[in-house]
């Protein structure tokens, strides 16, 4: 497992800043008007599907995770979704970019928390997505989408690749339930450059 890193209570986290639109379970389970989010979009980001999954299949590439922290948090509700008191204490967070592993392109920035023990058992190859840990252990899960941003985010705009012209990100937070217990909050910002694999489906 990855080292863990005691840290400070400073946020040390990418999150959507000040959403021009957000919306919750309601508007999640209903669908999102398609002036809003294009069909192929609230497919990625609204179905209960694996993203890593999806994104393999958009970009015809192996979707590869680089590990950013892994730090321990303690009790700390770190400025989380309020779904942060789900998860047991003492938490650990954990920070990663989905890549393409053809062309290394960062196509997501998740951060996820995880009671401590929760994230050694159930993410026992670190380098690998949460999917993919959980499918080699032949585990169910249940995804819990629990809310949709769109707005900025100032940090990773030098960061997502400049092929589109839009400012603004789609983000998300949800809950993976497994054994009738939420193990982790995972909260994902997805580069808008992936529509360009779109035009290509």
């Amino acid at each position: 497992m990855t080292a863990l890193v005691q840290r400070t209570a400073i946020r040390s986290w990418y999150k959507i800043a000040d959403p021009v639109w957000q919306g919750g379970r309601a508007e999640i389970q209903a669908g999102l008007p398609s002036a809003l989010m294009s069909p192929v979009w609230q497919m990625l980001l609204l179905g209960n599907g694996s993203p890593t999954r999806l994104l393999q299949l958009l970009t015809q590439s192996p979707i590869a995770v680089e590990v950013i922290a892994t730090e321990l948090l303690g009790e700390e509700p770190d400025y989380a979704p309020t779904e942060i008191n789900l998860i047991a204490t003492p938490r650990v967070r954990r920070q990663i970019w989905l890549k393409t592993a053809k062309t290394d392109e960062i196509l997501v920035y998740a951060v996820s928390w995880w009671h401590k023990d929760d994230l050694a058992n159930f993410l026992p190859q670190p380098h690998l997505p949460v999917g993919t840990n959980l499918q080699n252990q032949r585990l169910e899960l249940f995804r819990d989408l629990r809310g949709i941003y769109r707005g900025s985010c100032p940090e990773l705009a030098g960061i997502f690749t400049a092929e589109s012209s839009s400012d603004f990100y789609w983000g998300r937070h949800y809950l993976l339930w497994h054994g009738g217990r939420p193990i982790t909050l995972i909260y994902e910002i997805f580069n808008p450059a992936i529509a360009k694999y779109f035009a290509e489906t």
